[in-house]
């Protein structure tokens, strides 16, 4: 079985730790490199928790490439220790030391990118920033990447930061504009509109923390406290939710399993202007025939998913003995 290659953008708070075990253990992906930049948490600490991931799966020999501190908008970002934990791994503290000099270091993508050439899938699960300023740098290079996944956007849903806004648009609209308008080919969008329903249960957790408990994997036992303080910060906003929405697990699912997930492709856009529609992306799903403008680019949109496939999928993947974790 062939697995794609991901080059894997991500700020690494709770969700996005998650999704990379995902990836670990799932046969189908094959994770050949990590930008980690800020986002939920401060670039140092998403450097931090990507090292205590990688110690923890034995998957250090993946490269690690330190992304963006700030984001395009020059202000400083504000970070959610109410969601991920004041270090982005809820109750836990990796206990990490990383030296930051060493991960200055994001022109190293250029060759790991040319190695994998018309064989990468870039996916973003976190802040835009990093990529945007790869499409800045090396617009040539990304025609050579064969697709993009980008979590990120609130199209026909409410916002996650602001009534209207995701968190990943609003944190740095302008870097979401720029990959909206210079992407070389249509992006995949996986919006809050499909990943708020990807609800994983305190009882599916607590089933695979029963089986980590019996296989001693060290990775799977910290999971389920750290989903569980994800699920806390969710019931404070949305009492009767009945588990926690992984956005970045589904993000990575969307890649192992396209046939389950249904997408339009429409003229896609996001808001800059300073106001209350900062960083809201706006879909046009009206059904006009021939109707194109040069402000809006047209992408792939998530707007469907088959829930009982992402459940069976998530669970037989975490339970995966044959993965790549060591």
């Amino acid at each position: 079985m062939k697995s794609t290659n991901i080059l894997l953008f991500g700020d690494f708070g709770i969700d996005d730790f998650v999704a990379v075990i995902f990836s670990f253990f799932s046969e189908k992906l094959n994770v050949v490199g990590i930008v980690a930049e800020y986002g939920n948490v401060s670039k140092e600490d998403a450097l931090k928790n990507a090292a205590f991931l990688q110690s923890l799966t034995g998957t250090d020999i993946i490269p690690t490439f330190g992304g963006a501190g700030l984001p395009l908008t020059g202000v400083k970002p504000p970070y959610y220790p109410e969601v991920h934990g004041f270090e982005g791994l809820g109750p836990f503290d990796s206990g990490m030391e990383v030296n930051p000099n060493i991960f200055e270091n994001f022109n190293e993508i250029v060759p790991l990118i040319e190695q994998y050439k018309n064989d990468l899938v870039i996916v973003n699960i976190g802040r835009l920033s990093s990529l945007a300023t790869a499409f800045i740098l090396y617009p040539n290079l990304m025609k050579s990447v064969n697709d993009f996944y980008i979590m990120g956007g609130a199209f026909n849903v409410p916002g996650n930061v602001t009534p209207i806004a995701e968190a990943n648009f609003y944190g740095d609209p302008y870097a979401a504009k720029i990959l909206i308008n210079e992407a070389p080919k249509k992006i995949h969008i996986i919006p809050l509109d499909v990943t708020m329903s990807a609800i994983i249960t305190p009882s599916i957790m607590d089933s695979l923390h029963e089986y980590y408990l019996k296989t001693n994997n060290q990775a799977g036992l910290v999971l389920r406290d750290m989903v569980d303080y994800y699920y806390s910060f969710y019931k404070t906003t949305n009492p009767g939710i009945s588990g926690s929405p992984l956005h970045d697990v589904f993000t990575l699912w969307a890649i192992q399993e396209p046939t389950e997930i249904i997408y339009k492709e429409v003229p896609v856009q996001v808001v800059v202007d300073q106001g209350i529609a900062f960083g809201q992306s706006i879909g046009d799903f009206r059904k006009v025939p021939d109707l194109k403008s040069e402000e809006y680019k047209v992408h792939k949109v998530a707007v469907q998913f088959n829930y009982s496939s992402f459940i069976k999928t998530f669970y037989e993947t975490m339970k995966n003995e044959g993965g790549k974790m060591a």
